[in-house]
């Protein structure tokens, strides 16, 4: 049986109506491709914990976690990914990228053009309708 992991995900967008896409490295699994930032929920954190942790991590920028935007799950070969995407605001700093190999800020009628894991799609898919 497939191991099921909750993670969480963050749909920030600036002032200029752009969200931030990040680009996994070469390392990670899934390699190459665009995402929401963020990661695995842990034990006994709250969704919005979870979120505000991974990106303080990720990003090295603080967050406020504001609603729960999408929520899908997504099978791959090895593993199922329930994705919860949120909207998310920055309070503190400016996003840096410490695991991925590039953050990008992009117009929503632009992410299609960008290569998506497929968990994220659902969610770029209701950003550009």
């Amino acid at each position: 049986m497939k191991k099921k992991v909750k993670v969480v995900a963050a749909i920030i967008e600036n002032e200029y109506e752009e969200i931030l896409c990040a680009l996994r490295s070469p390392q990670m699994t899934l390699p190459n491709v665009w995402e929401f930032p963020g990661g695995k929920v842990e034990k006994g954190e709250s969704l919005e914990e979870a979120i505000e942790r991974e990106i303080m991590e990720e990003l090295d920028c603080k967050i406020e976690a504001l609603e729960v935007f999408n929520d899908n799950t997504h099978e791959y070969d090895n593993i199922i990914v329930n994705l919860i995407c949120m909207k998310c605001k920055i309070v503190e700093g400016v996003p840096a990228s410490n695991e991925h190999s590039e953050l990008i800020w992009f117009r929503r009628e632009n992410l299609e053009s960008l290569k998506w894991a497929p968990a994220d799609i659902p969610a770029v898919d209701k950003l550009i309708s």
